[in-house]
């Protein structure tokens, strides 16, 4: 089942899909792009939420407005795009923030120098929660970390998060290809927002010659579903 790893379609709760009508727009994109299966990640920053049963009440309300709506999307599934931060891991209920019904969480790590606490915040997660960290557009972040220290981060027992925007920039693109040769796990997400600049993008994976690589992307998902065989 075609899956975009990363969307921010849920409807005002984030700087994703400002009303419910954007967000069935979205969806309805994403399924003329072959997508089946959406998974809703708004942004949840720790230091702006109350608490995560907060963020997790606002979220629900969220999908409850899109879900009365007419839906194109076969499965939508609710997730979190969480923001890596000092003390993430100590967070009264962040393992609850896991994508629904797997053992996958989204993880993005900040904008700026790299520092090994990020890393143990994601290994901490890993070992304490039992769930295994998806590393949020990992591409992004050649712009702000040296090599040594990219390479430090894509050796840890993650899965990467590639946008399909990659493809539109070289050294992204070749970033990936590396990626793939040394054989890491690389799931796609569109990350759109909007209906614009950040719009759903899976029409990018459908011009490239890398159907087994989307296939084993979306394959993952079911790997880690819980209680799967």
């Amino acid at each position: 089942m075609r899956t975009d790893y990363h969307c921010h379609v849920l409807p005002e709760i984030d700087d994703g899909a400002k009303n419910t009508d954007i967000s069935v727009q979205m969806l309805g994109i994403l399924r003329s792009q072959g997508v089946e299966r959406v998974i809703a990640t708004p942004h949840f920053y720790a230091h702006k939420e109350k608490s995560v049963a907060n963020f997790l009440d606002k979220r629900q309300q969220a999908y409850d407005k899109l879900m009365v709506c007419p839906n194109p999307c076969d499965e939508l599934i609710l997730g979190a795009e969480i923001a890596i931060e000092h003390g993430i891991s100590e967070l009264d209920g962040i393992e609850r923030l896991a994508i629904t019904g797997t053992d996958l969480i989204l993880l993005e790590l900040p904008y700026g120098p790299y520092d090994e606490w990020m890393s143990e915040e994601i290994y901490n997660i890993s070992c304490e929660y039992h769930l295994k960290p998806v590393i949020a557009h990992i591409h992004r972040y050649i712009n702000y970390y040296s090599r040594s220290e990219m390479e430090n981060i894509l050796k840890t027992d993650a899965i990467f998060q590639i946008n399909n925007e990659v493809f539109g920039s070289i050294r992204e693109k070749r970033m990936f290809r590396s990626m793939i040769k040394e054989g890491l796990s690389v799931v796609f997400g569109s990350d759109s927002h909007n209906l614009y600049r950040r719009r759903p993008n899976f029409d990018i994976l459908a011009k490239k010659k890398i159907s087994g690589i989307v296939e084993n992307s979306d394959n993952i998902f079911d790997k880690y579903r819980r209680n799967s065989l």
